[in-house]
């Protein structure tokens, strides 16, 4: 406790303007712009998704973060990093890319509003994509903050591959929870392919049923403080998280609306520290 903030890694499933106005993009754009404003140093992830307009966006790729393989289920996946400007907020964006999961032009769900078979394959690629390009990039976060639901597995890999890695030796993790794939199921499979380095199936269990739900516990459970970012969060995962005796920070819907939820999510930061 006490030590000072000064880098926040921004992890997330949507920011505006490159998707759609929702509760995490806005908050995916305003939220590190703030933190910015604070002096603090930050950096932003999120997946390149195909209806992201790339020309008018003008994502370019950097080929020094580029070219990773990463295996999921015997399968070697390559690791395309781009990133783009949001000029307005003096702001960069990382995009984790890879054609096989990223090129199709809907985000979570099909064009009939099927969830996604490969999600969890998704997850696992870009919590990965992201420790590894933070790694390369050599730049060590005090607070790690993930939204939404692609980047639920980043507390469990932090906490059980990357703790002795010195660029995350210090790093203390944030997830906000929404309500954004509650009621969805994963593959079968997902358990099963979420482990690598030192984890272990145990470590795990709780996606003996794959379900938004536990994944979202999961993240909880790994996470050092647990933010609750809408009004309609699952009445069982604020209970989950309220039995794990970790800060918690409830949703305020009147700072959403004028803003001052960036002090509150600095102030939680903080005691983190």
């Amino acid at each position: 406790m006490g030590n000072p903030v000064n880098k926040v890694l921004f992890i997330n499933s949507e920011i505006m303007p490159f998707l759609p106005e929702s509760p995490i993009a806005k908050i995916g754009r305003y939220l590190p712009q703030g933190i910015q404003d604070k002096k603090r140093q930050i950096r932003a992830f999120m997946p390149r998704y195909g209806c992201i307009n790339e020309r008018k966006n003008q994502l370019h790729e950097v080929i020094r973060l580029s070219g990773m393989n990463i295996i999921i289920g015997d399968v070697d996946r390559t690791l395309v990093i781009k990133v783009a400007s949001i000029a307005s907020a003096r702001i960069q964006v990382y995009f984790i890319d890879n054609d096989d999961f990223f090129r199709r032009k809907q985000t979570t769900f099909d064009a009939d509003g099927k969830f996604f078979e490969d999600n969890g394959q998704r997850a696992i690629f870009f919590a990965r994509g992201v420790m590894e390009t933070v790694k390369k990039l050599r730049w060590a976060p005090d607070v790690i903050h993930c939204q939404g639901w692609i980047s639920h597995l980043v507390p469990l890999y932090l906490k059980k591959v990357y703790y002795g890695d010195p660029i995350f030796a210090g790093s203390k993790v944030v997830t906000s929870i929404y309500n954004d794939i509650s009621t969805e199921t994963f593959s079968p499979s997902f358990k099963d392919t979420v482990p690598f380095g030192g984890i272990k199936p145990d470590d795990v269990s709780i996606l003996d049923t794959p379900t938004g739900i536990n994944l979202a516990e999961m993240a909880a459970l790994y996470s050092d403080g647990v933010i609750f970012g809408a009004p309609d969060v699952d009445s069982g995962i604020i209970k989950f998280c309220e039995g794990l005796k970790i800060p918690t920070l409830p949703f305020d819907g009147k700072s959403m609306e004028d803003g001052s939820y960036i002090d509150e999510y600095d102030r939680f930061y903080q005691e983190l520290r």
